[in-house]
């Protein structure tokens, strides 16, 4: 289970904390009070049926959504005081995205996936070209490296797609049926790359799944139903 080592700073302990965070769209109300905390290199799932809010969410600590009341804070900073500008910036820097259908970029090989979001965020070019090579061995590709899309299976898409989202040492991983379009075998590799990954570079993951086979990894569950948390 995850060591919940006391700090000097309460914040430096806190990746994500979402405090009475409600949303609704039109009359109908999405996110009923939400409270959560997350801490640095914890691993929590998320789960719950299609239309329990678990997607709206997502959106609002991503700050694509803004909450119609309440505070999410990302590593002590406040989505709510910030500008679009520093929502953009805080998005680049601090958060991790691995999608159920991979988002890569059909024009860029796997290395130039990963290596892009490196450049987004202004990591300097020797130092990025090292962090993507060490970032494809870690998950298995070095290989496969000067290969595009196209010419992988899911799972080393996935794979990828996880060394991108690592590639700027976030804070916080936001993974969304990472495993959804996968076979048992590859799903299971992704899992354990994102378990070990996370321990091995502090990050924290928010993971989305339907499948109870999925919270293995994590340190505790989460399930949404209709706008409210169970916590566990």
């Amino acid at each position: 289970m995850f060591d919940k080592t006391v700090t000097d700073n309460y914040h430096d302990k806190i990746a994500l904390q979402v405090r009475e965070a409600r949303k609704d769209f039109g009359k109908v109300p999405v996110l009923k009070g939400i409270n959560l905390e997350i801490q640095v290199g914890e691993r929590v799932a998320l789960m719950g049926p299609s239309g329990s809010g678990k997607s709206t969410l997502l959106n609002c600590i991503c700050g694509i959504e803004p909450l119609d009341s309440g505070e999410i804070s990302l590593g002590g900073n406040s989505l709510s005081n910030l500008s679009n500008h520093e929502l953009d910036k805080l998005r680049r820097e601090k958060i991790g995205y691995v999608f159920q259908s991979f988002h890569l970029l059909p024009t860029l090989s796997a290395f130039e996936n990963i290596e892009f979001s490196a450049q987004l965020v202004g990591i300097k070019k020797n130092q990025r070209l090292e962090l993507v090579s060490h970032l494809l061995e870690r998950v298995g590709l070095s290989n496969r490296a000067s290969h595009f899309p196209d010419a992988l299976s899911g799972g080393e898409r996935q794979r990828v797609a996880l060394a991108r989202a690592l590639i700027h040492k976030p804070r916080l991983i936001l993974a969304d049926e990472p495993t959804g379009s996968l076979d048992t075998a590859n799903g299971n590799q992704v899992l354990e790359l994102l378990k070990s990954l996370s321990e091995e570079h502090g990050v924290s993951l928010l993971l989305v799944t339907h499948d109870h086979t999925s919270t293995q990894i994590c340190d505790r569950v989460i399930t949404m139903k209709d706008g409210n948390l169970e916590i566990f």
